[in-house]
């Protein structure tokens, strides 16, 4: 592992730029393969390849710098074999920019129906048949799939979960992690691991030795979002964060509301995905400066305005929110693609205007008058 990980350092690193003052929140770039990476980001998920609704020309219009796509779904299908062969997922899906594929190691947690054991997780597949996920089978799919950062395959443990099976089943994970390393044989490709741990401070303070010692490109912090509530989420942070070493990308996975966002920038966090902006827009959910609005309501028939006067991206330079009712009102697609285009540049902008107000030591007031004009 240390011959690969020496050979990584060619193709990936993290530098801080700078760290506000009055906080914890840094602004840095990661540099890959396929490009550098301001942060804090925010990374699309495109799961199958594809962020729904948009062309790559359009997602990258929006200012994304990274998305990521699932392994999972991947494999089942077109199959991870093919997409090697097609030149890799960059090539497959024509998106020149960085890609981060997650291990499904949460869909251990959202889809696993059979059961987990030693050797891995078993899940059922569209047709009924069994499918095994080992570490070994997640790392090799990865590496078809040629994504710039992989993660490594653990058990995203569901909230809430006791102690003593938290315990059991982060033990699991760090061998999990061992066997992922193992099998990482591609230096172009940067492995992240993952500190589970669930709400108890010991375990999470464990699980990050653990995962440190490993000296591995980057690390991610998950078991967040998945029914624990804002409260908690912002205590696992809080207390997570801190263990991480300055020198590596952190990632806190699944989070995805602009003020769980602005939270986890403040402790220092560079990364983060959610398919919340996405899912929303096609829903006729849109994401404002001064709160989420419902393009569906009558209120905005003759509402001749853009979605965000604040806004400057394709959707809000062309059209008002009436055209975009209307749109919704009819069952066009255009009313997806518009949403969409929207949405993900509202959260490129807030990470963008979160990594100024860093550089200018501002980042509290920043956040501040954000959630103070932001209405949920």
């Amino acid at each position: 592992m240390s011959n690969i990980r020496e050979e990584n350092k060619k193709y990936f690193n993290y530098r801080c730029i700078h760290q506000d003052k009055n906080s914890k929140a840094r602004a840095g770039i990661i540099s890959t393969p396929h490009g550098e990476i301001e942060t804090p980001i925010f990374m699309p998920v495109g799961t199958h390849g594809a962020i729904k609704a948009l062309t790559p020309e359009q997602t990258d219009s929006t200012g994304s710098q990274i998305i990521l796509s699932n392994t999972y779904h991947l494999h089942l299908t077109p199959g991870s074999d093919l997409i090697k062969k097609a030149g890799g997922l960059h090539k497959f899906m024509n998106w020149e920019k960085p890609i981060l594929t997650d291990s499904g190691g949460f869909q251990v947690f959202s889809l696993q129906k059979k059961g987990i054991t030693e050797e891995g997780a078993i899940f059922k597949d569209q047709k009924g048949k069994d499918v095994l996920l080992t570490p070994e089978t997640s790392i090799q799919i990865q590496q078809n799939l040629g994504s710039d950062i992989m993660m490594a395959f653990d058990e995203c443990i569901p909230y809430p979960a006791t102690e003593k099976y938290t315990k059991t089943s982060m033990d699991r994970t760090h061998r999990w992690l061992d066997r992922c390393i193992e099998s990482w044989t591609d230096p172009r490709q940067s492995l992240f691991g993952i500190i589970q741990g669930s709400t108890y401070k010991n375990l999470r303070e464990e699980c990050a030795k653990e995962v440190i010692k490993r000296d591995l490109p980057g690390i991610a912090i998950g078991g967040v979002s998945v029914g624990e509530g804002p409260e908690l989420m912002e205590k696992v942070v809080k207390m997570t964060a801190p263990l991480l070493p300055d020198n590596k990308p952190r990632y806190v996975m699944g989070v995805g509301n602009p003020e769980d966002l602005l939270m986890i920038w403040e402790h220092g966090i560079d990364m983060s995905d959610c398919i919340i902006p996405t899912k929303f827009a096609r829903g006729g959910t849109l994401f404002t400066s001064r709160g989420k609005i419902r393009i569906k309501h009558r209120n905005y028939r003759r509402d001749f305005y853009p979605v965000d006067k604040a806004c400057q991206c394709y959707t809000c330079s062309n059209f008002t929110r009436s055209y975009l009712k209307h749109l919704f009102d009819s069952n066009e697609i255009l009313g997806q693609i518009l949403a969409t285009i929207h949405n993900i540049q509202f959260y490129i902008d807030l990470a963008k205007q979160a990594r100024e107000a860093i550089m200018n030591n501002s980042y509290l007031d920043f956040k501040a008058e954000f959630l103070k004009n932001y209405k949920n």
